[in-house]
């Protein structure tokens, strides 16, 4: 198929610099996968490099290098929480990703507690919950997630015996769609029936700031490899009563006040060790803690404009290509982060993905993105939206992020609109 793009493609504002964190990547490579890993931003990989000679041991030893590797170990979580509006006696706990975080959430919840999910999350937010959790139906519009919330809140409410905790799980922003959820509502709800509120922030984090105070979030978990710092770090952050009743996630050294001569005879620590057994990612630690800072300097509202351009001339030149169609949730103005999903009809997801890659040096994602209940169903809909046309069973996503330009999105486009 051929089509001549359209002359007035959104333009972006021109004052911003494109990437204040410079983040690496390979020249002639245009990367447009962020949203399954980003890449590399300077200010992380100069952090790692200069405490590698440094390395050694953290809440471990006497030594010079160890007492600064546990200083740069703290302060990194300090930072960590500082960059999420952490409130004063929450724990920051380092983990290895959101997926991670949200099992150690899950491994840490009082018996009874019933978790409210809806049907449109990541599987890292749907299949480590216990059984008989509540999923929600895909709601068509940020008010719906709302109503659906407070209903099934409602109902819980009366048909639970009195004083079980429930835990609400929700995405701050698709990895399918992009889109953004309301989640200061929902903590409303929530917090207005009992319950507490989980926040995947794993997509909504790199392009957006998390304030746990000002959301009033009661968790939140998110992923360094998506914030610029893959360096095998992850967070989950939030209030101490449920981490410090729960048995050690990872039973192990650090983990322990005591250990007696019987094997019965432990005492676990309370805080952020008690789920952080053996030896901890120092480098994963204060490569995320350095983007968070990197952030923190940033004019994120600037970034964020840029962004929104971006993404505006990705969506409206996607739109103008015959036979291609975005995935959506919500309604096609609902907010959303630089992450566009969408089919070309006729065309096998996976072999245009691979044309892309081999023939034009572009990198996009292709699949169900693990969230396979999400993307078929939103595949489904966007079948009824454009019937006659042959769309395939799974989808084509394109993600922006800092460093993509005009002249990556535009490359895209015109390789798309004269695919063979």
């Amino acid at each position: 198929m051929t089509v001549t793009l359209m002359p007035a493609l959104p333009t972006l504002p021109a004052p911003v610099r494109p990437d204040p964190l410079g983040v690496l990547g390979v020249p002639g490579e245009i990367n447009l996968d962020h949203a399954a890993s980003a890449p590399c931003a300077r200010a992380a990989a100069d952090a790692v490099a200069e405490l590698l000679p440094w390395y050694a041991s953290v809440h471990r030893g006497a030594g010079a290098l160890s007492r600064r590797c546990t200083l740069a170990y703290e302060r990194a979580r300090q930072t960590v929480a500082d960059f999420l509006g952490a409130r004063p006696d929450d724990h920051v706990i380092f983990t290895r990703n959101t997926t991670d975080a949200v099992n150690l959430l899950a491994r840490a919840l009082p018996a009874g507690t019933t978790v409210v999910t809806f049907a449109g999350e990541h599987h890292a937010n749907l299949l480590p919950w216990p059984r008989g959790s509540v999923r929600l139906p895909v709601p068509a519009s940020p008010a719906d997630a709302v109503r659906y919330l407070d209903a099934a809140l409602s109902e819980l409410a009366r048909d639970a015996r009195p004083g079980l905790p429930v835990l609400v799980a929700v995405t701050g922003a698709s990895n399918v769609t992009g889109e953004c959820w309301p989640v200061a509502e929902l903590a409303r709800v929530a917090h207005r029936h009992g319950a507490r509120i989980l926040v995947d922030a794993a997509q909504l984090a790199p392009h957006a700031p998390v304030d746990v105070t000002a959301l009033d979030v009661d968790y939140v978990a998110l992923s360094g490899h998506k914030l610029y710092a893959p360096f095998g770090a992850g967070v989950l952050a939030g209030r101490a009563d449920w981490l410090d009743a729960a048995p050690p996630y990872l039973p192990g050294g650090g983990a322990t006040s005591h250990v007696g001569a019987a094997t019965h005879e432990v005492r676990w620590t309370t805080g952020p060790a008690r789920h952080e057994g053996g030896t901890p990612n120092l480098l994963g630690a204060v490569a995320l803690a350095a983007v968070c800072a990197a952030f923190a300097a940033a004019d994120r509202d600037a970034l964020h404009a840029r962004e929104q351009a971006l993404l505006a001339r990705l969506r409206s030149g996607l739109a103008a290509l015959p036979g291609v169609v975005e995935l959506r949730t919500f309604g096609p103005e609902a907010p959303r982060v630089g992450i566009v999903s969408f089919v070309v009809a006729g065309r096998d997801s996976a072999e245009v993905a691979a044309h892309l890659a081999t023939r034009h040096r572009i990198g996009v994602r292709d699949g169900l993105f693990c969230a396979h209940p999400l993307a078929r169903r939103l595949l489904t809909e966007a079948a009824a939206r454009t019937p006659g046309a042959a769309l395939p069973p799974t989808a084509l996503r394109a993600s922006v992020g800092l460093g993509t330009t005009t002249h990556e999105i535009d490359s895209l486009l015109t390789a798309l609109s004269t695919l063979p």
